[in-house]
């Protein structure tokens, strides 16, 4: 598990950064267990997170039930912090639903805002090739199965949108690039982008 993630490690690791990569069973295990899990792990020692689609979403949900934990900064990649109109639409359906697993709930409704200690920044892709559009109809920008306007809630240190689908954000190197730039700098590097 995990092995998908291992080219945006590399690259943050040429960044110079120490990546750990934390798996979960999102379908299966649901949030409740993989929060507890990464509360366990992030109270280990200062760190930062970069986390993709759900696991955003987990990330700052276990800052929120512990906003003491030691992480000065948070990038998430495609995450729908303001609930996901394609996890509604999967939910609605009899057939379709259980593909949500225990991760239903998070999906759908997303978070209200962000106003614990970390710094969050937000990168969104702007490609529309995902699975999202086989079960919802989009308003806006999206990657395909996140709406650009669904990655944003008040709070944010900082947002930026890149040419990517919602999986290829894991692969693209302006999505990487942008990430080490907030983990360093608390911002991201908007003149840089295409």
């Amino acid at each position: 598990m995990g092995a998908w993630l291992q080219m945006l490690a590399a690259r943050l690791r040429g960044s110079g950064f120490e990546p750990e990569i934390f798996t979960y069973a999102s379908v299966f295990g649901g949030p409740d267990a993989a929060v507890a899990r990464l509360r366990e792990s992030l109270a280990r020692s200062p760190c930062m997170v970069v986390g993709h689609s759900l696991g955003g979403l987990i990330s700052l949900e276990a800052l929120r039930l512990q906003p003491d934990l030691p992480v000065s900064r948070v990038v998430c990649l495609g995450s729908p912090l303001h609930g996901s109109v394609a996890a509604r639409a999967v939910a609605s359906r009899g057939w379709t639903a259980p593909a949500l697993g225990r991760s239903a709930q998070l999906l759908q409704s997303g978070l209200p805002e962000w106003n614990c200690r970390a710094q969050v920044g937000m990168v969104a892709g702007r490609i529309a090739h995902g699975l999202g559009r086989l079960f919802a109809q989009f308003d806006g920008d999206s990657d395909g199965t996140v709406t650009v306007d669904e990655t944003r809630v008040p709070g944010l240190a900082d947002h930026c949108v890149v040419a990517s689908s919602h999986s290829g954000l894991v692969f693209s190197p302006e999505a990487a690039a942008q990430a080490a730039h907030f983990l360093h700098h608390g911002r991201f590097a908007h003149d840089r982008l295409a």
